[in-house]
């Protein structure tokens, strides 16, 4: 995924910038890949909680 390269890309610009160099391409590839599986796993849960209430809400009426 692209994403994924231009999101890792990014984290090493930005930690260069604070002078952070000691992180490698594969490292901040696997973080940002890890980054949107912590994304996706709560937007499921988010949609989950959603889905929770509105079902709350539609028993209640």
């Amino acid at each position: 995924m692209a994403i994924k390269f231009i999101v890792a890309k990014v984290l090493r610009d930005e930690l260069s910038l604070r002078g952070i160099r000691s992180l490698t391409a594969e490292e901040s590839e696997e973080i940002a890949a890890r980054i949107f599986e912590r994304i996706t796993d709560l937007d499921l849960e988010l949609a989950a909680r959603d889905f929770i209430a509105a079902s709350r809400v539609d028993k209640a009426t």
